[in-house]
């Protein structure tokens, strides 16, 4: 009881606490140390020339904006409802009987819809909004998972590969992420809440290129190109096609 009325505390005299979870009272580590980008300014090696078809498993499951979801009338979860969110649609994921839902706190959290146990729960979001108060953090882009990884970006400064076992971050990059992101098997092309198209390596969240767009428009893959609104960019290069 002390530690949720230190939270409550907190939150009203401070607008949030430095490294405390939105969600579960308590200290929480930063999931990675630096906002500063590792841009290599290098081609993409082994582009794919259109992308595999992947079907995601079917996911009966709904989000509302205060952070709960349900399965029908059955309410599986319950986070920290906040303000601080954007207007838009947002589903869960599901993968494995598991599900997976991105929090306006920022957070990604891997739930048992048949326990309704939590799973793990990580923070996405840079170190510079570890202080909470009125920063916007919320995970509007779909969430996608390959394999053993989950891969997710939020609008608090980070996009991150996630253990889909553990929950714990393998790396996370600081950008922004609004729209959805395109995975090839070896690199993530992802627009950035700046309007930056970024080719990012999967490997360790090295950026192979950035280029700015004119307009936010959500990425496509097509025939070796990132399609972007108008504009298209060599997948290998980033250079502008037209």
């Amino acid at each position: 009881m002390r530690k949720v009325a230190l939270f409550i505390v907190c939150a009203m005299v401070l607008g949030g606490c430095d490294k405390h979870d939105p969600i579960l009272p308590g200290v929480r580590d930063s999931i990675f140390n630096t906002s500063n980008l590792n841009v290599l300014n290098t081609y993409v090696p082994n582009v794919p020339e259109n992308l595999l078809e992947y079907k995601a498993d079917d996911c009966p499951y709904t989000q509302k904006s205060d952070n709960t979801v349900w399965a029908d009338s059955r309410k599986i979860f319950a986070g920290f409802a906040t303000g601080n969110s954007v207007a838009g649609e947002r589903a869960p994921m599901c993968n494995n009987g598991f599900v997976y839902a991105g929090l306006s706190t920022g957070e990604l959290v891997k739930l048992n819809p048949r326990t309704r146990r939590i799973v793990w729960i990580t923070d996405v979001y840079s170190p510079t909004n570890m202080t909470g108060g009125s920063s916007v953090l919320d995970i509007v882009a779909p969430i996608q998972i390959r394999g053993k990884y989950v891969y997710v970006g939020g609008l608090g400064d980070a996009f991150c590969k996630v253990s889909d076992t553990t929950g714990t971050a393998s790396w996370c990059t600081g950008i922004g992420v609004e729209k959805p992101f395109v995975l090839t098997d070896d690199v993530a092309y992802v627009l950035d809440t700046e309007n930056n198209l970024n080719a990012i390596r999967l490997r360790d969240g090295a950026i192979y290129w950035r280029k700015p767009v004119q307009k936010s428009r959500t990425p496509r893959y097509q025939d070796k190109k990132i399609i972007v609104g108008s504009e298209q960019f060599s997948a290998e290069t980033g250079e502008l096609l037209k």
